[in-house]
């Protein structure tokens, strides 16, 4: 596929296959885009935490608080995107110029991560609502958790769906 074909047929997956799980080597592919993805003075400020099994669901009903994300137990690999230090060189960045860019840094390593799940057939959905405490907990992290991403194959009758965006002209300027 090429990244149009991806960016087309990469979605919110709320349907997964319970039935089958996701192969060692493709979640070494996706965590391997995500590794090269551009951050701010090349500092990753992130760490993957994958959650498999009965780790997977724990995570996953973590992050069900209020009736949401009900789809997620069934997703056989939950992602845990946690926040780390800025190298030095973005830290001085941090204080010249008062903007972190490790959020913007998650963001595009998870951007990373999806597009490749979907170029290895997978599903993927970013959660962004979980008790942040559970998450830590289970996965013995000691820094703040900034993302949950569920991974696995979609059910068969898991259809694309049409994207609803904006048009081009509502979000570019031309000068």
């Amino acid at each position: 596929m090429n990244f149009m074909e991806i960016a087309n047929a990469r979605q919110s997956c709320r349907s997964y296959d319970e039935e089958r799980s996701v192969e060692w080597e493709k979640i070494q592919c996706v965590l391997e885009a995500a590794r090269l993805a551009p951050s701010a003075c090349n500092a990753q400020p992130y760490f993957f935490t994958v959650c498999q099994g009965e780790t997977a669901k724990q995570v996953a009903q973590a992050t069900q608080g209020m009736g949401m994300n009900r789809f997620a137990t069934q997703a056989p690999v939950m992602v845990v995107v946690s926040e780390e230090a800025n190298n030095q060189t973005a830290a001085v960045g941090v204080k010249v110029k008062s903007n972190d860019y490790r959020s913007i840094d998650i963001g595009i390593a998870t951007a990373y991560l999806t597009a490749e799940a979907a170029a290895q057939g997978l599903g993927s959905c970013i959660l962004g609502w979980f008790d942040e405490g559970k998450v830590r907990k289970i996965c013995g992290l000691n820094t703040s958790v900034r993302l949950v991403i569920a991974l696995g194959y979609a059910k068969a009758d898991d259809q694309l769906r049409p994207k609803k965006r904006k048009d081009l002209e509502s979000l570019v300027k031309y000068l």
